[in-house]
């Protein structure tokens, strides 16, 4: 098995993304970020908004629209609202992210065995898996990314420039890809730390003339990135501006945190976040590594990411995904250490931490199978046959850690670990597939989804609203409302039926449901109140 794992690299990849994030691609709840993405999709299919793109039927030129494009197009294949075609792109991303860290690391003359450590690293990271669940498409913009560079760094270590046009070709598409995904981010977070690290390891190897094609590539990428930007400015230029002035200004002024917020960076790798640490350790693993340049080259490329992160003001753990890529080669170089040495290794200060990080996912792999037992007997889940299956399979792939920990054989180890990640996912994805946890879960009913009664809004302007109604809603404000409609459904929030009186007094107000997307119970930290409320059926009075 493992022979034909390494003869088979790229498919290997594809096939644990694959298994990992397809079954169950449509549990989890949307999220702010995906309602508004997802409904501009919508109404790219719908309305034809490809180019000036809108949420409910609104400008919204916040993002660019490469990855909604995508979105678009897989839900005009899998169906208008459905979750799963919104989300399968991004797992698509995921797949093209793992591959291109594998052909880096082989073109960095690392072994296939190190290469493909590196990539099921990085694709078994908690925020990169997370990532494809909240959707605010920076998996695109990596992906995009990290192949440009990629083709790039091809194109720097080959002798001959002749030859090479199409992987130039391909770069500066990607560049291009990654800037209509998610604006210049990748390009500050992702190639220019890319780019420093190199010139500090690389630069005496690389003759002047081949940067030439480098300056010619990020030229071309930039222009095609920033054509979408060009056009709207020039179709649409007050709404442009505004955006644009709203979008800078939260840079400085939005969720600011400190200088050091991203300095335990290396824990949003989840479950590797102690090999994560330790290699980050350079006078300690620089002497132990079989190819000491690669690993200076990935370790610059990591501290420098985290540094430039670190000078914009506004932080969100969601932008330190990209510093994770270079982190995941990083953490290969330890774990390949391990798979050659730990057998002779006889400092205990070496062995006590692998010990302890193994001994600590060993208890977890073997805790949650029996989490499980207990609230399924105590009624507090639902639990069906695949959830039970996993969690056996979690449970028998521990012994086998243990068995191959015991022997010191780390690289089995390691693929025992995915595979209980794997086993992990499917089972908790399929216990959320059949447990909402918000007894006052409801959605739309039929009458105010299929009717063609327009749809009015009071104040409540919430993407994950708008995604659920499956069609534009009309928004109004503490302003006297001005109707076109003689009869409507109008939402409201939960605790504002004192409106109906002072706001709608020539309306008849009929209750037809109240409505709630949460999944999670009110009262607990996810909750969001912006997600529920209550639908009127409104019908003009003659007077």
């Amino acid at each position: 098995m493992i022979t034909l794992i390494e003869k088979r690299p790229i498919l290997t990849i594809i096939i644990v993304v694959g298994v990992l994030l397809l079954p169950f691609l449509y549990v989890l709840e949307v999220t702010i970020m995906e309602a508004r993405n997802f409904v501009t999709a919508r109404e790219m299919l719908v309305d034809g908004n490809w180019i000036l793109t809108t949420m409910n039927g609104e400008p919204r030129y916040e993002k660019p629209p490469l990855p909604t494009w995508l979105s678009a197009i897989s839900a005009g294949v899998f169906g208008m609202n459905s979750l799963w075609g919104m989300r399968f792109p991004a797992v698509l991303m995921v797949m093209l992210l793992g591959s291109m860290i594998y052909t880096l690391s082989r073109k960095l003359t690392l072994t296939k065995r190190n290469s493909l450590i590196n990539a099921l690293v990085s694709i078994t990271s908690l925020y990169v898996i997370l990532i494809v669940f909240e959707a605010p498409w920076d998996i695109y913009a990596h992906a995009f990314m990290l192949t440009a560079i990629y083709c790039i760094f091809k194109g720097l270590s080959q002798d001959a420039l002749q030859g090479n046009i199409i992987t130039w070709l391909i770069a500066a598409i990607c560049i291009g890809a990654s800037v209509l995904s998610k604006g210049p981010v990748s390009l500050y977070v992702l190639f220019l730390p890319f780019l420093i690290a190199y010139l500090v390891v690389y630069r005496s190897e690389t003759e002047r003339r081949k940067w030439l094609p480098v300056v010619l590539v990020l030229l071309g990428g930039l222009l095609l990135g920033f054509s979408w930007y060009g056009y709207v400015r020039a179709v649409d230029p007050e709404t442009f501006a505004a955006i644009a002035s709203k979008e800078t200004g939260n840079w400085t002024s939005y969720n600011v945190r400190p200088f050091y917020y991203y300095w335990s960076f290396f824990v949003q790798s989840g479950l590797w976040t102690i090999p994560a640490f330790i290699s980050l350790l350079y006078p300690y693993l620089k002497t132990r590594v079989a190819n000491r340049k690669a690993y200076r080259f990935t370790f610059l490329w990591t501290v420098i990411a985290v540094i430039l992160l670190s000078i914009i003001p506004e932080k969100k753990s969601r932008y330190l995904m990209p510093v994770l890529i270079p982190l995941a080669m990083n953490v290969g170089f330890y774990v390949t250490y391990l798979v050659n040495r730990f057998s002779k290794i006889k400092d205990r200060k070496e062995i006590i931490p692998v010990y302890f990080n193994l001994g600590l996912l060993f208890l977890i792999f073997i805790a949650a199978p029996l989490v499980l037992i207990y609230l399924a007997v105590m009624n507090t889940i639902a639990v069906d046959v695949i959830a039970v299956v996993a969690f056996l399979l979690v449970f028998i792939i521990a012994i086998y850690i243990m068995r191959a920990l015991l022997r010191k054989d780390i690289y089995h180890v390691f693929l025992l670990i995915v595979l209980a990640v794997i086993c992990t996912a499917i089972g908790s994805l399929d216990v959320l597939k059949n447990n909402v946890f918000n007894d006052d879960y409801s959605p739309f009913n039929d009458e105010v989804l299929e009717s063609s009664t327009s749809l009015y809004s009071f104040e409540m302007g919430a993407p994950e609203v708008f995604w659920e109604a499956g069609k534009k809603i009309i928004m109004i404000d503490s302003l006297e409302p001005v109707m076109e409609d003689e009869s409507f459904y109008l939402l409201l929030c939960s605790d504002c039926e004192t409106i109906l009186a002072e706001k709608f007094n020539e309306y008849q107000a009929t209750y037809v449901q109240d409505f709630d997307f949460n999944y999670n119970a009110r009262g607990s930290r996810a909750y969001k109140g912006r997600k529920s409320g209550k639908v009127y059926e409104m019908i003009l009075t003659k007077k």
